[in-house]
Formats: C-alpha cells, sequence, structure tokens
C-alpha cells in the first residue's frame, strides 16, 4: 500500500506499508531543489537510480537523506516484504523556512553542499521509532488526517536534527566497531522480548558480551537513551497500540507490558502521554462514534 500526502507547498508526506510476502515497487519524479527524507520502521528498502547505476539500502530502523538539488530525479523503491516505510519530500525553500534563524545550523544547507549530491545514513531514535508508529497506528476522524500528518511530519524533522545535528554531541569511538554495534542491537532485541520481566544491566551486559559501560555508553549513541528510558518508551508505544486494538482492558495491557499496580501503570502512560489509559480509550471510542455519525 502507498499513500500520498500533500500537506502544502513544499511538503509531501509518503506512507509505504507492505505487508504482504511480495516485494512492492514505487517510483516518484523527484524535482530540483527537493530534499528526500526516508524512515524505515519495519524491514528494508532499496533505493535504484538508473542515472548512477547503483543501489542503496535502507534498513530497519534507520534513516535516510537523500539531496540533490540541482538536479531532476526519478527515485525508484523497492520495498521488502512485511516493511514499513515513511518519506518526507521537502523543498528547499520550505526547509530554509523551518529553520529561518538557524539555518547554518544544519549541515546539508551549506553552500558546498548544495551543488552536490548529497546522503547520509543514521539510525532512527526511540522518539522518532514513536512518530512513526503513531503515523500508522491513529484513529482520527478523516477530516483531521492532514492536520495530524502536518504536525507528526515537523515532530519527525525536529527530532531527527536535534538527534543528527547536536553540535554537543561526543560520538563514541568504539561504534566504529560493528561486533560492537551488533551487540548493542542484539542488546536491544533481549529488551523488547522480555519487556513485561526485562534482565538487569548487568545481565543484559554478560549476555550480549560487553561490559556495563560499554553497554550504556553505545546504547546511548545508537538510540539516543539509556536502556531503561529507551524500554518505557517502547513499553508505552506498544501499551498505545494495545490498547488502539480495540481487543484488551486497562489492566490486561499493564500485566502485558509488565506492570503488575495498575496504578503504576497508569502513572507512566500519564507521564509519556499526559492522559490517562482510561481517557485515551474513550477518545478513541468518541472519535469511532462521531466517524459513523459523519457517515450516516
Amino acid at each position: 500500500m502507498e499513500e500520498e500526502i500533500q500537506i502544502e507547498d513544499g511538503l509531501t508526506l509518503i506512507r509505504f506499508q507492505n505487508d504482504s510476502s511480495e516485494s512492492f515497487s514505487a517510483q516518484h519524479e523527484i524535482g530540483a531543489g527537493l530534499i528526500q527524507f526516508h524512515f524505515a520502521l519495519k524491514g528494508n528498502a532499496f533505493f535504484l537510480s538508473s542515472q548512477d547505476h547503483c543501489t542503496l539500502e535502507l534498513k530497519e530502523e534507520k534513516s535516510l537523506i537523500l539531496c540533490n538539488l540541482q538536479h531532476q530525479s526519478l527515485l525508484k523503491l523497492e520495498l521488502s516484504p512485511n516493511s514499513w516505510m515513511i518519506s518526507v519530500i521537502v523543498s528547499i525553500n520550505k526547509f530554509h523556512s523551518l529553520f529561518s534563524v538557524q539555518a547554518d545550523y544544519i549541515s546539508i544547507l551549506s553552500p558546498d553542499k548544495k551543488k552536490k549530491k548529497y546522503y547520509a545514513e543514521a539510525y532512527i531514535s526511540p522518539a522518532m521509532a514513536v512518530v512513526l508508529s503513531q503515523l500508522f497506528h491513529y484513529s482520527l476522524h478523516p477530516s483531521l488526517k492532514n492536520l495530524y500528518y502536518k504536525g507528526k511530519a515537523y515532530e519527525l524533522l525536529s527530532l531527527y536534527f536535534n538527534k543528527m545535528e547536536d553540535p554537543n554531541a561526543v560520538q563514541c569511538p568504539f561504534l566504529t566497531d560493528e561486533d560492537n554495534v551488533l551487540k548493542i542491537k542484539k542488546a536491544r532485541e533481549i529488551l523488547i522480548a522480555n519487556m513485561a520481566e526485562p534482565p538487569g544491566l548487568q545481565q543484559l551486559a554478560d549476555e550480549i558480551g560487553l561490559n556495563m559501560k560499554k553497554l550504556k555508553t553505545g546504547f546511548k549513541q545508537i538510540y539516543g537513551d539509556t536502556v531503561y528510558g529507551f524500554l518505557f518508551d517502547y513499553k508505552m508505544d506498544f501499551a498505545l497500540k494495545l490498547l488502539d486494538s480495540g481487543s484488551y482492558n486497562v489492566n490486561e495491557v499493564g500485566l502485558k507490558i509488565g506492570y503488575s499496580t495498575g496504578s503504576h501503570f497508569i502513572a507512566g502512560f500519564k507521564k509519556k502521554f499526559s492522559t490517562t489509559p482510561k481517557r485515551y480509550l474513550m477518545s478513541i471510542n468518541t472519535n469511532h462514534k462521531n466517524s459513523f455519525a459523519f457517515i450516516d
């Protein structure tokens, strides 16, 4: 499935959702003066360039900027089975307006970059992953969709540049070792698989074969958060999906993500989303009723 939303002049969001067992292909004309942001929430995607005779792979949980401001191009995309991806296409004029005061802060706007082809790959932070997930799971009246997408597109870009262009960020040298990166990614997988009963930091470090200091430092560098900060965000986002499904009540959701006490789950949910699970469920039900009333 492919859905293209023209949010406003110079800003387009495209949602790709391939839940089939076959690859999905798409192509788009990309005019000169456009910057492409691609985010793989799940699965992999391949960008094919007939002009340069090359292929770029965008792996799960990674983002990719493609920028060729001087020439028009044809974006050819192949989405792997069971893959979800969000693309945000921004004109250079719109992009400048977003960063009007601190445009020099964004490296791709530097004069030397504007005259060259440019691409950069990075990991998706937990905060970005939440926004991306929300673009695939939302319950809103159809008339509000454009406004919702606009807000999420801006939020996604702000989180991206806050993470990628932080002038005070210190890169961790050990992350140049691909083996260590794989170990950190394994730690994330272990946390997600055992989110209801997560291991302690030392146990997790022992399981992936790193000392605790490298685990904590590496996790922060790759995912932009502490180990348990990431786990909290992931659990709350997962709770949101369970509530959206309509198959579980508040207590059942809390238990599924590891909260034996309902009050603790409610407090965590409110800290993350500024509302309680019950009020969130009520808002979903209200939106559904309004949608049916509108159709009638």
